[in-house]
């Protein structure tokens, strides 16, 4: 698990957080896809939408292309006027910072402030299995939120 662990925080950090990194081809129609390959593992992030969306990470065992770990998430951002806005200084600031804390690195920090919004994670289990929630506050009001939940593949 230490090795998918190190692996998941070098991919997050390389796909959707990283704002000069480009996508994939899209998987599916409609979809914004990330992908990343390194030490025999590969990473792959499939999602719909922008400010209502819905997507999965998945992580595939290199040598045989078998999935061995993912993570299904539902974001929303509750206040349309902020949606760019809050991603540009708040969501990928944050996720960039994954694996930073004791907390399980499958999103962003347990807590993390930019520019007036306040970011916060919860995430209850372990890379086995896994709930979590992510949240983004703009002046004490909730302006996003996303729920996900996971685990190993077998």
């Amino acid at each position: 698990m230490e090795k998918l662990k190190a692996f998941l925080i070098k991919a997050k950090k390389e796909t959707y957080a990283n704002a000069n990194v480009e996508k994939t081809s899209a998987s599916r129609v409609g979809s914004n896809d990330y992908e990343y390959s390194e030490a025999g593992m590969t990473y792959h992030d499939t999602y719909f939408g922008g400010v209502k969306f819905i997507g999965e990470e998945v992580v595939y065992d290199g040598e045989s292309d078998t999935p061995i770990w993912g993570m299904n998430y539902y974001g929303v951002t509750l206040d349309e006027e902020l949606s760019e806005e809050a991603m540009d200084k708040a969501l990928r600031p944050a996720l960039m910072k994954v694996g930073e804390d004791d907390i399980l690195p499958v999103r962003g920090p347990s807590r993390f402030e930019s520019d007036g919004y306040e970011y916060t994670f919860n995430v209850e289990g372990n890379l086995d299995r896994f709930d979590g929630v992510e949240e983004i506050h703009k002046g004490g009001k909730l302006i996003y939120q996303l729920r996900c939940t996971g685990g190993r593949i077998e």
